[in-house]
């Protein structure tokens, strides 16, 4: 038997569910679910892979159940990319299946006429991300009078690119009678602030530890000059027993760099950043879903609510100058209890963000090619390479 059923959802939503093949909740829906149910704020705090994304999807869609549709949308879920928007919108159309609710994911980087054809046919949930949704509430496509529900996904997030006073205007046009549903990976106090002066006595589900990256991740660093890191990202590649890689670039110009060389060497790979277009983008991200790319080359773009399955390691080519950015990146992998691996490279001019990483996590990561002096110079790849694992990341067939 599903358990989701003891968590008191409509058997439209348990046959949903079977259909994308899950059974057991995780700790997090557990928890949020019947607060969420019986129309409480809340306030979730979780890791990224800790299945946050259904724990407020699922019981927003049973509360819209009990009530017919209406002509004005009736909950409004805001994040900050336009990629995590489509993934909240796969997960409403995923779970709600076999229910007669409807939603359109609105967002930046496309076409503003098709999204305008979708509300005014009549919707009853728009995710979207908060430049695009201004727009359109500017232009009058839209109204946010009907509003019972409004969830925040990744607000610290939104918090790091500066959208705070965009979530405040929207929020000032929602009923003051709303139930409001904000998730964070790291609850910064600008967020505590934010999240106190928009919400009423919210109840707060915690999974896990704020400062520590979750605990099925092996996290590894590499001691290696900036113009060898392409050779040891290969050697790692050829070493490692890997399914889909998610490589981290600081750059977009890096990216696609390593992306060309990558390659030429064989392996099917693609890239994600900003200066793609979004049909170019969505493309890249089904494509590394279905596993026509083995490979993927990204910036930091990605670190947020990406999920895709099977992400056996993470590299971080660049070590992240900031902690938040190593904690999301490495949290693509090791994901539902899955174990994962993430490897940081380390310059010599980098090596003061990983003593930022380490104080903040309270923890010395392990060294993969470790110097024998730290203190001195980085190494290079090792010489005699360690014997060859069998691996499933491969060059592809020619």
């Amino acid at each position: 038997m599903n358990q989701f059923h003891s968590l008191g959802l409509p058997q439209a939503l348990i046959q949903g569910i079977d259909r994308a093949g899950y059974q057991i909740p995780t700790p997090i829906q557990t928890q949020a679910i019947p607060s969420v149910l019986k129309g409480e704020d809340l306030i979730g705090c979780a890791q990224t892979g800790t299945g946050k994304t259904a724990a407020f999807v699922l019981p927003l869609l049973a509360r819209l159940l009990e009530t017919p549709s209406g002509s004005s949308p009736r909950a409004l879920l805001i994040t900050p990319t336009r990629e995590l928007a489509q993934q909240v919108e796969d997960a409403i159309k995923q779970y709600g299946y076999f229910t007669p609710l409807r939603s359109v994911a609105i967002y930046g980087g496309t076409r503003m006429q098709p999204q305008i054809k979708a509300l005014r046919r009549g919707v009853d949930i728009v995710v979207a991300t908060p430049g695009r949704l201004l727009d359109h509430l500017n232009r009058g496509n839209l109204t946010l009078d009907a509003i019972e529900v409004l969830v925040l996904d990744e607000a610290d997030r939104m918090l790091d690119m500066g959208f705070i006073p965009d979530i405040r205007k929207i929020v000032a046009k929602t009923p003051r009678n709303r139930q409001t549903l904000l998730f964070s990976a790291t609850m910064p106090p600008p967020i505590h602030r934010l999240a106190k002066s928009i919400m009423r006595q919210p109840a707060k589900v915690e999974i896990g530890h704020q400062q520590k990256p979750t605990d099925t991740v092996k996290q590894q660093v590499c001691f290696i000059p900036q113009a060898y890191k392409m050779d040891l990202l290969l050697h790692v590649l050829e070493t490692e027993t890997t399914e889909n890689v998610l490589i981290f670039s600081r750059t977009k110009h890096r990216a696609n760099r390593i992306q060309r060389k990558l390659e030429q060497k064989g392996y099917k790979t693609t890239v994600l950043h900003s200066d793609r277009t979004q049909n170019q983008r969505q493309r890249a991200l089904d494509g590394f879903k279905r596993g026509k790319f083995q490979i993927m080359v990204a910036t930091d773009i990605a670190a947020r609510g990406l999920d895709v399955e099977n992400i056996s390691h993470v590299i971080n080519f660049d070590t992240p100058e900031q902690v938040d950015a190593y904690i999301h990146r490495i949290g693509r992998t090791g994901r539902a209890q899955t174990s994962g691996e993430a490897i940081t490279f380390v310059a010599n001019e980098e090596r003061k963000f990983l003593q930022q990483i380490e104080r903040f996590t309270g923890k010395r990561l392990y060294r993969k090619y470790p110097a024998n002096n730290e203190t001195s110079s980085p190494v290079e790849t090792p010489t005699t390479k360690p014997a060859r694992r069998r691996r499933r990341t491969t060059p592809a067939n020619n």
